[in-house]
C-alpha cells in the first residue's frame, strides 16, 4: 500500500498542475455563464466532484498492460464549458501509449514517476523526441501525432495529462488504420506492401484484449 508520504506527494503534484492547465489556452466555445447545470437542474457540490481517480490512492495493484484513467466530459459533466480535463496514464514496464492523436487540444504531460520516452511528429515530418524524468513536463501540440514509451524493463511509469479542452478527443493511429474496414488494397498500397501483410496486421490489432 502507497505510504502516506506518497500520497501526499501524488496530491502536491496534482495541484500543481491544475495551476499548469489554467494557464493553457482552451480549445471550447467561451460560455456566458458561470458553469452548465445539468438538465435537472440540480446542482451541488456533488456536481462538481470527480472521485474516479480515487483508486490511485487505494493500494490497489498495478495494472499488468497500459492504462488510461480519464476525467474528460463524459466522466465528469460539470466540465462541459470549463476548457480542461484530465487523464492518468499508468506504463508498467515495457508498456506503450500507441500514436495518437487529440484534434481538439494540446496535451501538457507532467511525469510523476519513472522515466518515458516520448515524441510527435509535426505537418513536415520532422520527429521530436525526449527522455523524461519524474518531474519533467512536456508538450505535444494540438491535432499532431505523438507517442509515449516506458522503456524501464524494471519499472513503470506514472504521467498526468492536462488538456485545453473538456473533450480533447483521441484519434488511435493504429486502430483508425487497420480496425475500421478501410480495405486491404489501398492500405497494402499505401504502406507499399502486400495484402497478406496488411491482413496480419488487422489481425493482431484484433488479437489484442
Amino acid at each position: 500500500m502507497a505510504s502516506r508520504t506518497s500520497i501526499l506527494k501524488f496530491f502536491s503534484l496534482l495541484i500543481c498542475s491544475i495551476a499548469i492547465v489554467q494557464m493553457a489556452t482552451a480549445g471550447d466555445p467561451d460560455i456566458i455563464t458561470d458553469f452548465i447545470a445539468p438538465p435537472n437542474g440540480t446542482v451541488d457540490g456533488n456536481f462538481f466532484t470527480y472521485t474516479g481517480f480515487r483508486v490511485l490512492v487505494g493500494g490497489g495493484p498495478p495494472p499488468t498492460a497500459f492504462k488510461v484513467l480519464k476525467a474528460t466530459l463524459a466522466e465528469f459533466p460539470s466540465l462541459n464549458g470549463q476548457s480542461v480535463s484530465y487523464a492518468v496514464l499508468q506504463f508498467p514496464s515495457g508498456t506503450t501509449n500507441p500514436p495518437h492523436t487529440h484534434p481538439r487540444s494540446a496535451e501538457l504531460l507532467f511525469l510523476v514517476g519513472g522515466t518515458l520516452e516520448v515524441g510527435f511528429v509535426d505537418t513536415k515530418n520532422n520527429l521530436f523526441t525526449q527522455t523524461l524524468q519524474a518531474g519533467d513536463l512536456f508538450v505535444f501540440p494540438k491535432g499532431l501525432a505523438h507517442f509515449q514509451y516506458n522503456a524501464d524493463s524494471q519499472n513503470p511509469a506514472l504521467a498526468i495529462s492536462a488538456f485545453g479542452s473538456a473533450n480533447a478527443g483521441t484519434v488511435s493511429i493504429p486502430s483508425t488504420l487497420f480496425a475500421t474496414g478501410i480495405d486491404d488494397n489501398v492500405l497494402a498500397i499505401s504502406f507499399k506492401t502486400d495484402v497478406a501483410t496488411i491482413q496480419k496486421l488487422k489481425a493482431g490489432l484484433a488479437a489484442k484484449p
